[in-house]
């Protein structure tokens, strides 16, 4: 399909100009993977719950333990489930549902008078096969699960199923399990405001505007503290694009409240706790959390920076395990948990959760970053697997969205962009100035997003913030995945072409990307030509950028082509992450990390002066003539 795309010349795309380049993004939307994996790659997609019968059989029962969660707080406990069915078999499972009465069919409705409806019609949170820690189940019938809640707004039951995913038979119904308080406040996320002394705290409530007032108190640590009101936002199932998110995988999103603290001093360490207060007076409270003030925009100090994409939820029981998740997503977590003291902001550039239209879990994916979100701010970038859907606006008009098209990834978390929608952004942190592009819509010349590219990059004073980083989902600069170079260009089709005389003009440091599931970075290079081929120590002038794919957060993993790539430096079929320490105005330590052991397994550092990022390269200054 890319010859087909290639056969379309520039002319005849000129004359097609509104129709033809829908034609043309359509066709790269089904072949941009750059990693992507097979449709189907949801796990709970695979599950046909709208074809569930009833079959309830004697003697089958299922039962968990404790039925009440959170005593002292917790919003994350486990549970166990103890089961038994005389005519096992190897393809039943347990489906975890939530609220519990999905399970009783109350939940859908008829599309019209003529019509029954199925008898569920909400795919469960997540699933495990019956046999997962009972080899015998087959023979004796009986088997014991452990699995793991996060308090999600609603009481849950498991359900025991025969016949497989493709032809579900629900046999057995557990009792109910609840938290103590199930509408509490839960999983705060930090994320830089629209100025450098700002921060924002976004968190999810059972509590609606007609039930509570949400706010946040907060203040320096060991200080009085101050409150600070919170905006209210939620979505409803028409806000979804299509299935599954308007249908199986619809879930009521509770409400997502965010709070803007202000004035805040550089550097200065804060604590906050989440709060409501009922309207029949009494207050409920999350646990205090603390964070740490972002440094005023070139202040010299200690910057550490965590950069990656792709990195999905995944599941500390094995329920819903798919395509290898598992082990990338839970173990980049785990290294920046424990690596947590030293860092201070981190970068998630697109295809977050993988929820595809999955809606219950984004809550799963915010309690996982819950220890790292809580603490430093988290930024996020759209991906396809954010925003793609037809007709929806997305430049590629391909599905991978599941229906949300941006819905959840603008409200889930907050970025400081004019426009969610558009989610396009930059922000401060000390000597860094990002400039974070949104591939999932045109970024080409001429565009709206071009002319922001522009205007951020240029609005960084080098003097004060050496260090300009780009950061985007799909690979507009470099990559040696096997689809970029079955298409021939080694990036995402019509990629760099408008934005490398950018990062030339403004001088570019490093250009960061997801999108392709591994681990690759370039020479420092313009238009194709390595401009150094120094490798572990930059001295001077870059004289081009340093372009890296950094898309092995935890999806599973892309393979390189064969063929050699010369501009390529490294590459990693690997998880890992990237991470940026700038000493101070002139020297910028660059490390990447495994996931599974967090060691570092390709680094360099620059070093310079401001002269030399002021000094002229090959289409970096402006033509000089005699006449001028």
């Amino acid at each position: 399909m890319s010859a087909r795309v290639k056969q379309i010349s520039p002319k005849k795309m000129a004359k097609v100009r509104i129709y033809g380049l829908h034609l043309l993004v359509n066709l790269l939307g089904l072949l941009s993977l750059g990693g992507a994996r097979p449709p189907g790659e949801q796990p709970l997609s695979q599950i046909a719950i709208e074809k569930a019968t009833v079959a309830h059989q004697e003697s089958t029962s299922v039962k968990a333990t404790p039925t009440l969660l959170g005593l002292q707080g917790e919003t994350s406990e486990w549970v166990t489930l103890t089961y038994i069915s005389p005519n096992a078999s190897n393809d039943d499972w347990i489906g975890v549902f939530s609220p519990a009465n999905t399970l009783n069919g109350s939940t859908c409705a008829p599309d019209n008078g003529r019509v029954i409806p199925p008898l569920l019609c909400s795919a469960p949170i997540k699933y495990q096969f019956a046999n997962y820690s009972n080899p015998n189940y087959k023979d004796t019938g009986n088997g014991a699960l452990k699995l793991q809640l996060i308090n999600q707004r609603g009481d849950f039951a498991f359900a025991l199923f025969s016949g497989g995913l493709s032809n579900p038979k629900l046999i057995a119904v557990s009792n109910t399990v609840t938290f103590v308080n199930p509408n509490a406040p839960v999983y705060p996320r930090l994320a830089q405001g629209k100025t450098w002394n700002e921060m924002t705290v976004t968190w999810t409530s059972g509590y609606g505007i007609n039930e509570s007032v949400p706010f946040v108190e907060w203040g320096p640590k060991g200080e009085n503290q101050i409150r600070s009101p919170a905006g209210t936002l939620t979505f409803s199932r028409g806000s979804m694009c299509g299935a599954p998110a308007r249908t199986v995988g619809w879930r009521d999103p509770g409400f997502i409240h965010t709070s803007f603290l202000k004035d805040l001093w550089p550097n200065s360490m804060y604590t906050y706790k989440l709060g409501h207060k009922l309207f029949n007076g009494t207050y409920v409270w999350s646990q205090i959390y603390q964070f740490r003030a972002s440094p005023y925009p070139g202040q010299d100090s200690l910057q550490r920076v965590i950069i990656f994409g792709d990195m999905g939820k995944a599941e500390a029981d094995g329920s819903n395990e798919f395509n290898n998740y598992q082990p990338g997503s839970l173990n980049t977590t785990k290294q920046l948990i424990q690596d947590l003291n030293n860092i201070d902001i981190v970068l998630h550039i697109g295809d977050t959760v993988y929820a595809n239209g999955y809606i219950s879990q984004w809550d799963q994916f915010t309690a996982q970053v819950e220890p790292i979100a809580s603490t430093v701010p988290y930024m996020t970038g759209s991906g396809n697997h954010e925003r793609d859907w037809p007709g929806s606006g997305s430049f590629y008009q391909n599905t991978d969205s599941g229906g949300e098209c941006g819905v959840l990834a603008e409200t889930m978390f907050y970025v400081p962009a004019e426009n969610r929608a558009k989610f396009w952004y930059s922000t401060d942190y000390g000597m860094f100035h990002f400039c974070i592009a949104d591939t999932e819509h045109d970024w080409r010349e001429g565009t709206e997003q071009y002319k922001f590219i522009e205007k951020c990059l240029a609005s960084a004073d080098r003097q004060k913030q050496p260090w300009l980083i780009f950061l985007a989902h799909r690979v507009l600069g470099y990559s040696s995945g096997s689809y970029y170079a079955q298409e021939g260009s080694f990036e995402e089709p019509m990629g760099r072409e408008s934005l490398q005389k950018l990062w030339q003009k403004y001088k570019v440091d490093l250009a960061f990307y997801g999108h392709v599931h591994n681990y690759e970075r370039t020479c420092p290079i313009y238009e194709n030509v390595c401009t150094m081929t120094e490798k572990s120590y930059y001295q001077g002038t870059l004289n081009g950028t340093i372009h890296v794919v950094v898309g092995g957060g935890g999806a599973s993993l892309a393979q390189f082509t064969s063929l050699n790539t010369s501009w390529s430096y490294y590459k990693d079929y690997d998880y890992g992450f990237v991470k940026l320490t700038a000493f101070d105005h002139s020297n910028l330590l660059f490390e990447y990390k495994k996931s599974s052991d967090g060691k570092v397994y390709d680094s360099f550092k620059i070093s310079r002066d401001y002269r030399d990022i002021l000094a002229c390269t090959v289409d970096s200054c402006p033509s000089v003539t005699l006449a001028s």
